[in-house]
């Protein structure tokens, strides 16, 4: 959520001394011979909108606020209301013409939500908004498409959020990523699943490093992963270097797959998927926590964040379906909200995506009418920051 978003109930004052003094305990820091962000202190009078154009607050003072205003609050919601509120889980697509009712990734939507409940310590719902706009739910019924989203925080991890879109057989996508609580200098979880006409499918399940050296990282953890990977030969390919650099925030046992046998989501993808998020939690709990590591993780974090909103191949998608305003916020400001948002916002092209075929419909590689009906096949500047 970008600064002039945050709209406040009462006077907040934040602080960032306990992050970088004192003892933290059983460890030390593993920034070693890094410079700590100094204290930054905000006050914030009751019922004030942040205006600027910018960012004014610094990744620990936008955390220390996030965190006060969630834990004055009360949880108003549980996971099962937030999800009922529409409709999930579906247990029927959007597009009547889906003979089967098959929803493609829901069954893993629905295993992380009951491995949420089960594991994480005082789960709670977060609002999915950037002060104008609320993420939870959008739908395109002419295109038959529709995308539901959920945010949670938790002791472990103060920010997971998921987002599931459904298009018929056309699209279906299921999203994922959990960040760390900042003590912990350990790689974020992300989960990216992609099925478009039912004949082609992306999987990503990675422990996104923030370090390119492994060693940076309170504990190792790739050896944790290998051993997994290499029950799956489907998901041990390579992605292009054409979209993504793979030496920054991704690690080397990254599950990567492209397939056209669907029956590998079920026997391989599914298995692996849980288990790396059954690994990563393990190993958030097996680590000590470092007060003095939080500013250097978030401001990785939000060096993820800003890297990941520039190239992330779905913001097509979502252009194509509810509008370039509506992905750009979506994008800056849910998915990847801490990142720093430019003049302007850049489409990039989607990667591997399957032959144009003829008619609206769901899958935004389809050309109809609609000028946003296509998803480009090279970045294009969608809009201007100062026009919004």
């Amino acid at each position: 959520m970008k600064a002039q978003h945050l709209l406040l109930a009462a006077t907040v004052a934040v602080t960032a001394d306990a992050y970088t003094t004192g003892n933290s305990g059983a460890r030390k820091s593993t920034f070693v011979g890094r410079q700590v962000t100094s204290t930054a202190r905000i006050s914030v009078p009751s019922l004030l909108r942040m205006d600027s154009e910018s960012d004014v607050i610094d990744p620990v003072a936008r955390f220390n606020l996030e965190q006060r205003l969630r834990e004055s609050s009360t949880p108003f919601r549980s996971l099962e209301h937030a999800e009922a509120q529409h409709g999930m889980p579906w247990k029927s697509s959007i597009d009547p013409k889906v003979k089967d009712d098959d929803l493609l990734y829901m069954p893993f939507w629905e295993w992380q939500m009951q491995f949420m409940k089960d594991n994480l310590t005082d789960l709670r719902v977060m609002p999915c908004t950037n002060g104008k706009r609320d993420f939870a739910f959008n739908e395109n019924g002419q295109k038959k498409a529709r995308i539901v989203n959920l945010c949670a925080s938790s002791k472990e991890y103060h920010k997971i959020r998921m987002t599931y879109y459904d298009a018929g057989d056309n699209t279906q996508v299921f999203n994922s990523v959990w960040y760390p609580d900042p003590a912990y200098n350990l790689p974020v979880l992300g989960i990216d699943l992609l099925a478009f006409n039912r004949k082609k499918y992306l999987a990503i399940v990675d422990f996104q490093p923030l370090h390119q050296d492994e060693n940076d990282h309170s504990t190792p953890f790739e050896h944790l992963l290998q051993p997994i990977k290499e029950e799956y030969d489907t998901l041990k390919g390579r992605m292009s270097s054409k979209f993504y650099d793979e030496t920054q925030f991704f690690s080397q046992q990254m599950l990567f797959a492209r397939f056209e046998d669907e029956g590998v989501v079920s026997q391989d993808l599914f298995p692996a998927f849980s288990r790396y998020v059954e690994t990563h939690l393990n190993l958030l709990r097996s680590t000590t926590p470092v007060a003095a590591d939080v500013p250097n993780v978030l401001a990785r974090q939000q060096a993820y964040d800003t890297y990941s909103a520039e190239r992330d191949p779905a913001t097509g998608l979502f252009a194509a379906m509810f509008g370039a305003d509506w992905a750009a916020d979506f994008v800056h400001d849910f998915l990847f909200s801490s990142s720093t948002r430019p003049e302007t916002f850049v489409i990039p092209a989607m990667p591997g995506a399957p032959p144009p075929k003829q008619g609206g419909g769901g899958n935004p590689f389809a050309q109809g009418g609609d000028p946003h009906a296509g998803v480009p096949t090279r970045p294009f500047v969608a809009v201007a920051a100062s026009q919004r």
